[in-house]
């Protein structure tokens, strides 16, 4: 094998390695969380955030945040799950303030919830999962 081709064959070697390498990484999506200490204390002092909360009504008239939306879209498998974020979509759409999604324990349905908000053109930085979800809130909260 001449010089030229083992050299070709190294470059193309290296080529794939770094697109392997890269979408390895790439495949993890990160996410970003508050804290409950930090949402109670925007809560507290009437902080410009939006809260939307995708527990089911009924878990929802039972416990949630003061001030949250409500959405009852958990676990946001489905159209049907989406289109019940669609109602708070073009006031989240409409403002620069930050959004918190609450959902039941802070994982799966508020992931799914936060890729769907971004799809529809909400700015990823703007995007918080409540950390540990409802079931990890220590703090007072309202029913209806």
């Amino acid at each position: 094998m001449t010089f030229s081709k083992k050299m070709m064959l190294m470059l193309g070697l290296a080529a794939l390695l770094l697109c392997v390498a890269g979408n390895a990484f790439a495949m993890k999506d990160s996410y970003n969380y508050m804290s409950p200490a930090a949402l109670q204390n925007a809560v507290d002092t009437k902080a410009d955030v939006a809260i939307v909360d995708i527990q089911v009504t009924d878990e929802f008239k039972s416990h949630h945040i003061k001030g949250a939306i409500e959405t009852g879209a958990y676990p946001v498998k489905t159209v049907a799950d989406t289109e019940k974020l669609n109602a708070a979509l073009n006031g989240l759409k409409s403002s620069t303030k930050p959004v918190v999604v609450i959902c039941p324990r802070g994982k799966g349905g508020a992931e799914r919830t936060v890729d769907y908000l971004a799809k529809q053109g909400i700015a990823p930085y703007r995007l918080f999962i409540l950390t540990n979800g409802q079931d990890g809130w220590p703090y007072a909260v309202e029913s209806n």
